[in-house]
């Protein structure tokens, strides 16, 4: 099975719609590390919930609800399968269904990286966007409003 189940997290440059009800399951595959990562936080920002990496190592990437043991047990594990030449969901627990312990207008996941690849096709159609535009945007495609130093760091 392969990731394609996840447009609206993975490839954010793109103008993908977030499905907000699509999950992840065990022997999903990816293209690289970085991928999975990437949809990891996207799903994530989608949700409102929040996680911190168990493990992060070259050939694998763990992570945890940040309230795993009280209560809470998403988890997913991902590892390299090299005879395949690709990534795959190796453990899965199921709907991440905690939320946030704050509520922020922010999400933490949100960095200037995923800002960046999320707001990649208006830099490059007006290199003089202004960066109110890109918070704007991001408002829009997140529902979450980031600081004019994300923003611009982004940019």
């Amino acid at each position: 099975m392969h990731a394609p189940e996840f447009l609206e997290y993975a490839n954010l440059g793109e103008d993908n719609v977030a499905m907000k009800d699509s999950e992840f399951s065990i022997r999903i595959e990816f293209g690289s590390r970085e991928s999975v990562i990437s949809t990891i936080k996207s799903y994530a920002i989608f949700r409102g919930v929040d996680y911190t990496v168990h493990e992060s190592e070259p050939q694998t990437f763990y992570a945890k609800c940040k309230g795993y043991g009280t209560g809470y047990d998403w988890l997913i594990r991902a590892s390299l399968i090299r005879k395949k030449g690709c990534w795959e969901t190796r453990r899965y627990n199921g709907k991440h269904m905690c939320t946030m312990e704050t509520i922020s207008q922010d999400h933490v996941m949100l960095d200037s990286d995923m800002i960046a690849k999320a707001s990649r096709s208006l830099v490059d159609a007006d290199p003089s966007i202004k960066v109110k535009s890109i918070i704007a945007e991001v408002q829009s495609r997140f529902n979450y409003t980031i600081s004019y130093r994300k923003a611009w760091l982004a940019k």
